[in-house]
This record gives C-alpha cells, sequence and structure tokens, in this order.
C-alpha cells in the first residue's frame, strides 16, 4: 500500500520518498490514533522516527524503490458500484466461510438490484449472499475475489462507503474510499 501525508512545516524543500515496514505501520496507527494530533517525522540513513509530545516510534526503512504501482491501477473501468462499506465487509466475510485452500475465491455478481456473493468448498457446501448496493452503474458483471483481500481493504478504510471500479471478469477492480485511498485487486480464475 501506499501512502501520502501533508506536511504542515518542514525544513526541507520537496518530496521525500521512504518504505516503511507494514507492521511499524500498524503499531503507528495503534499509537497515533488522533487525526489532529501532530506527528514529527525525522528521515535518516536507512531509518524513520515518528513523535508526539506523549510518544516515539523508530523503524528501519525498506531498502529499494517502491514499486511503480501507478501501472497496475485499471484506467478503463466502464462499471461502477458503491456498497456500503460495513454491509459490503459482512457480505463477503460470510461468503469466505466456506472457501478453503482449492477454493480461496468467491464470486461476486454485480448488478443495479443488488450484489449476489457465492462461494463453494468441496465436501463442505455452497453459500450465496445477497447484498444492497448503494449504487451500481454499468451492464451486469460477474467476478472472483479473494475474499482476504477485500477485507484487507476494508478493514483500513474508516469512510461509510467504498465503490468499486469494474472492467471484465479477467480484468483488475479498483477499490476507492474517499480521496487518497485506492486499492487494486486482482481477479481470480473461479472456472
Amino acid at each position: 500500500a501506499r501512502g501520502e501525508c501533508t506536511l504542515v512545516d518542514g525544513d526541507k524543500e520537496g518530496r521525500h520518498e521512504a518504505i516503511v515496514p507494514t507492521r511499524s505501520l500498524g503499531m503507528l496507527q495503534r499509537l497515533f490514533d488522533d487525526a489532529e494530533q501532530q506527528v514529527k517525522v525525522r528521515v535518516a540513513d536507512n531509518s524513520i522516527v515518528f513523535a508526539t509530545d506523549t510518544a516515539v516510534l523508530s523503524s528501519n526503512l525498506v531498502e529499494g524503490n517502491f514499486p511503480p504501482y501507478r501501472d497496475v491501477i485499471p484506467q478503463d473501468t466502464d462499471s461502477k458500484a458503491t456498497l456500503n462499506t460495513e454491509v459490503f465487509a459482512r457480505a463477503v466475510r460470510r461468503a469466505a466461510v466456506l472457501t478453503n485452500e482449492e477454493s480461496k475465491g468467491i464470486r461476486i455478481a454485480f448488478a443495479t438490484d443488488g450484489l449476489t456473493l457465492s462461494s463453494r468448498a468441496p465436501e463442505m457446501g455452497e453459500a450465496e449472499i445477497r447484498s444492497e448496493v448503494v449504487g451500481y452503474d454499468g451492464q451486469p458483471l460477474e467476478i472472483g475475489f479473494n475474499p482476504n483481500f477485500i477485507l484487507d481493504a476494508l478493514k483500513v478504510t474508516d469512510i461509510d462507503e467504498v465503490t468499486i471500479d469494474l472492467k471484465a471478469p479477467n480484468k483488475p477492480g479498483l477499490i476507492r474510499s474517499g480521496a487518497n485511498f485506492l486499492y487494486v485487486i486482482m481477479p481470480v480464475n473461479l472456472s
């Protein structure tokens, strides 16, 4: 994942990029959970330090360059679903119950009257979950996704609605939440 923040003050002009380990960012989110709180950030050599008046977190940085992620962001989507984040997450969790190592994906049928999420696991059974949509603009479309990847995106957004931009069953989808959250999700073959 990639994130950006706005600097209130700084002694260097321009941009600075760093790759921070996921575990450190998880700790950072728990330590500094006040959106109004100012956090001082210092990058030196191969480490980064985050500090407030009450806590300090330091971490080593990941070496190398961040992958060219813009190359994989779908640009030509023609279907768009608007979903309530919690309602969608609940439906995905329910459908994911009947997945296993052999059948990791869930099939999601997008239509103007709602979603149908289905899954099946050999010797366990099948599930079909109906869920509402806030809105859907596009032709009916069925696409398979790994439910864990969808839930990874939904659990880090604190906005009530997400949108999913889609093109075709064999093309990646794009989950959006607010102005600064993009999450590319690759489809899985369920045939």
